[in-house]
C-alpha cells in the first residue's frame, strides 16, 4: 500500500479550517455539541489541573504514510523543528515542575537535531518519551544504533503496533511494516527494553483499524503479550489502547467510507464524564514544530492555538497564564471522552 499525504495531493481536507467546518456541523448528524455534553455532565469547561508534560512535535517528516495518521505525516513533509525552537523549549522548562517531555512527529528521529535535543533533556534529568514507529530503526544505517542511543539516555519508547498480525498491521501502516516492526522490537529487547528489572520501558500502542472504539485495554494487553511472546519471543511493558479521532487522514477515511455520521454518533453516545475529567489536555501542553502552543496534539493538527489570554508561542511562555487558560474544545474531543477514555497514555479510566 502506498499513500500520498493529503497535503501532497492538494486534498481539500489538508486544510484544518475545512476539517473544523465538518466537525462543527453537529446538528446535521443529530448529535449535541461537545460543550453541551460537558455542561450536562457538570464539568462545564475544561481547565488545566497542572502542566506535567510537554508533548513536542519535532516535525511532520516520516518514513511511513499510515492510513489513519492524524498528523498527515510522510516523507514529503518538510516541517521540521529547528534547534533554536528546541532551545526555547529547554529555556521554558528551567525551574518548572514539568516531569516529562514526550517527543513525537512524524518520525521524530528524522529531525537532524533529534539526538542533540534528547541529550540536552537527559542532562536535565527530565523523563523522555519517544514515540517511535519502529520501522525507522531499519530505514537507514544511520538509525541502526537507535536502540542503544535510547538505552544510554534511558528514553521510554512508545511504539504503534495496530495488531499482532501482519495482515492488519500492513493494511493500516503499509506493506512490510509488521515484519520490520517485529525486527525492531527484537533489537529493542536485545538492549534490555521491555525486560524485567532493566528500567527500560517499551510500551506499545493499539488503535482500531476501522470506525469503532477499541476493546478493553487490559484484555488487549494480555492478548498482545501472549501472541508476541509465543510467536516472536518479544516482551514489552504496557499496551495503550487509543481511539482514532476524526482528524486529517482518519477523517478522510470516515467520509470516503460513509462512516462519518455513524462514528460521530457512536463517540457522542459513549461520552463518559469520568473520562472527561481525566483527558490529557488537562495536564499537558502540545508544542508544534514551529514552537506554537496547543492544548493537545489533535488541536495542534487543527491549528487551534492556545487562547483565552494564554501566550500561543513557546518564546513567550508564561507558566501562570498557561495554567489558568480555558481549554479549546470541538467535536473531535468526543474521541478522548468515549467509553474508557483515550489519551496518549491509553485509557483514562482504566
Amino acid at each position: 500500500m502506498s499513500l500520498a499525504t493529503l497535503k501532497r495531493a492538494n486534498h481539500w481536507l489538508s486544510s484544518p479550517q475545512e476539517q473544523i467546518k465538518i466537525l462543527s456541523d453537529h446538528q446535521k448528524i443529530g448529535i449535541p455539541s461537545f460543550e453541551q455534553k460537558l455542561n450536562e455532565s457538570g464539568v462545564h469547561s475544561l481547565r488545566p489541573t497542572g502542566i506535567d508534560v510537554f508533548q513536542v512535535n519535532v516535525g511532520k517528516m516520516c518514513n511511513q504514510v499510515c492510513k489513519h495518521c492524524h498528523v498527515d505525516a510522510g516523507p514529503d513533509r518538510k516541517e521540521i523543528m529547528t534547534r533554536q525552537t528546541m532551545q526555547q523549549i529547554i529555556d521554558a522548562l528551567e525551574g518548572m515542575p514539568v516531569k516529562t517531555v514526550d517527543l513525537t512527529g512524524g518520525a521524530p528521529e528524522m529531525n537532524p537535531d533529534f539526538r542533540w535535543f534528547v541529550e540536552q533533556l537527559s542532562e536535565r534529568n527530565i523523563e523522555i518519551i519517544v514515540r517511535c514507529n519502529l520501522t525507522i530503526i531499519l530505514a537507514n544505517p544511520k538509525y541502526y544504533d537507535l536502540p542503544e542511543f535510547f538505552r544510554r539516555h534511558k528514553v521510554n519508547v512508545v511504539s504503534s503496533l495496530p495488531s499482532f498480525t501482519a495482515r492488519r498491521t500492513d493494511a493500516q501502516r503499509g506493506d512490510g511494516v509488521f515484519n520490520k516492526s517485529i525486527e525492531a522490537l527484537k533489537m529493542l529487547n536485545a538492549v534490555g527494553y521491555g525486560k524485567e528489572n532493566t528500567g527500560l520501558k517499551l510500551d506499545l500502542v493499539y488503535n482500531p483499524s476501522g470506525a469503532y472504539l477499541p476493546d478493553d485495554q487490559a484484555v488487549l494487553e494480555q492478548e498482545y503479550k501472549h501472541k508476541l511472546k509465543d510467536g516472536f519471543g518479544i516482551e514489552f511493558n504496557q499496551l495503550y489502547a487509543i481511539t482514532n479521532l476524526p482528524v486529517s487522514r482518519f477523517l478522510d477515511y470516515l467520509l470516503n467510507s460513509g462512516n462519518y455520521e455513524e462514528y460521530m454518533s457512536e463517540l457522542a453516545n459513549a461520552f463518559n464524564p469520568v473520562a472527561a475529567e481525566g483527558v490529557m489536555c488537562r495536564n499537558m501542553i502540545s508544542i508544534g514544530w514551529d514552537g506554537y502552543l496547543y492544548d493537545c496534539d489533535f488541536n495542534q493538527m487543527l491549528e487551534l492555538k492556545l487562547n483565552h489570554g494564554a501566550p500561543n508561542h513557546i518564546s513567550d511562555f508564561d507558566w501562570q497564564k498557561v495554567l489558568n487558560r480555558e481549554i479549546i474544545i470541538n467535536q473531535h474531543c468526543f474521541g478522548c471522552t468515549a467509553g474508557a477514555g483515550s489519551s496518549c497514555g491509553g485509557s483514562t479510566t482504566a
